[in-house]
């Protein structure tokens, strides 16, 4: 009897885990049944555009098609635009809008002026130089300018010089003429013309001939207006036919040469105006224009030096003062082409890509990459990405990002996708 109730026990037991075998074979295989695939159709439940299909476990890889994830043993989902799943865009609500201070500006048409700033040095213009030489072989025997950037004005007495060789020039010359008709054809000419080669002027010549006296000494004077650049000339010295002794630099104008920026070259022409302002001269501003632009790069600032030309009432610029001079090129984005223009604060510069955030409806915000261009007065031309009447984030746009690169947001790339998220 005790040998039948186990048997009843054992069969009872085998049934009950028969079934439930059963029952989970059922199961497994009602949920391992492949799901049915995904078609580009619009959502049925909300009538929604499929914008791409992704694996939830890697959701940085979109696709274009329904399919196998190649990732996992599981179909693609689709991603519907404006759904839960769109990770296109960043939703911030109206109220964290207002904590952190979210504003925008509207994308618009304009024209730009560049501002091109940049800082340089005064010096001689270098093509209002007068070098004064040693005419004739004699001794320096009095000297009136005694140093360096002593200030002369033009026939300021410079040097006395004794020349031996105007002597006997000057002792024939004179020999002849006293000899008046007696004296041969062309003998008074050519003593003449002695003078001259030894090195005396026409003025010095017509002295003597009036004065009927010999002058050995000759009064070196200045030609011009400025200062003594270079001073070779020493009392006793023997100067030599040709001998610089004096370097005399005008200061009726003077050169400005500016360092710019390689970036900014084709902004900058021969002829522009400029402003120019020194530390020197506080509250003056001098009108110049662009003299020379000299064709080399420095290969440690990567600039340009630019030469501007000023004039120099009351020698006020000295040489070695340093100047701002403000370029200021003709105006950018005639009538009728605009450029596209949004303010400088809306750009987030990543070191590799320029990147905007646009606002669209809803609180929802929309990186994208733009190309810029010229910036002045907190205004940047952007190239490409935008279109007029867009609104981009000017302020807050930096915690956006944040948010978007966190959700590893991708950011648009052309002006096409930029029509299709304007709003």
């Amino acid at each position: 009897m005790k040998t039948h109730h186990i048997v009843l026990a054992l069969i009872a037991a085998g049934l009950v885990a028969g079934l439930s075998y059963a029952a989970y074979r059922i199961g497994m295989s009602q949920g391992m049944q492949a799901a049915p695939p995904v078609t580009d159709q619009p959502d049925p439940a909300g009538d929604k555009k499929v914008l791409y299909w992704h694996d939830p476990m890697v959701p940085t890889q979109k696709f274009d098609k329904p399919g196998k994830s190649p990732f996992m043993d599981m179909q693609l989902v689709p991603v519907y635009a404006g759904g839960d799943g769109d990770d296109s865009t960043v939703q911030v609500s109206s109220r964290t809008q207002q904590n952190l201070g979210v504003r925008s500006a509207e994308v618009v048409k304009g024209t730009l002026t560049p501002k091109i700033e940049a800082v340089g040095s005064v010096a001689y213009n270098e093509r209002d130089v007068d070098v004064v030489q040693a005419r004739a072989n004699g001794f320096v025997e009095k000297l009136y300018v005694r140093a360096p950037l002593d200030p002369v004005k033009k026939g300021q007495a410079l040097a006395e010089l004794y020349v031996p060789d105007w002597v006997a020039a000057q002792e024939d010359f004179l020999t002849i003429k006293r000899m008046g008709a007696a004296a041969p054809a062309g003998l008074l000419a050519g003593a003449r013309q002695r003078m001259r080669l030894v090195g005396m002027s026409d003025a010095q010549i017509q002295r003597i001939e009036s004065a009927g006296q010999v002058e050995p000494r000759m009064t070196v004077t200045a030609p011009n207006t400025g200062v003594v650049a270079e001073l070779g000339a020493r009392e006793g010295m023997t100067a030599m036919a040709g001998t610089p002794l004096f370097r005399i630099n005008g200061l009726a104008t003077v050169w400005v040469n500016a360092e710019v920026p390689e970036s900014f070259a084709a902004q900058v022409r021969t002829g522009n105006l400029v402003e120019v302002r020194a530390p020197g001269l506080p509250g003056s501003v001098l009108k110049g224009r662009v003299n020379a632009i000299l064709p080399e790069v420095s290969a440690t600032t990567r600039t340009l030096k630019v030469r501007v030309e000023l004039a120099n009432p009351g020698n006020q610029l000295a040489p070695g003062m340093f100047a701002t001079i403000n370029f200021a090129p003709a105006r950018l984005g005639k009538a009728g082409n605009e450029m596209l223009l949004v303010p400088s604060e809306a750009v987030i510069q990543t070191g590799t890509r320029s990147v905007v955030m646009v606002a669209q409806s809803e609180g929802k915000f929309l990186p994208v990459d733009v190309e810029t261009g010229l910036e002045s007065n907190g205004q940047t031309e952007i190239r490409k990405g935008l279109e007029a009447g867009q609104k981009v984030v000017i302020s807050g746009q930096f915690l956006i990002d944040s948010e978007a690169s966190l959700r590893g947001i991708a950011t648009r790339m052309s002006g096409a996708n930029a029509k299709e998220i304007r709003k």
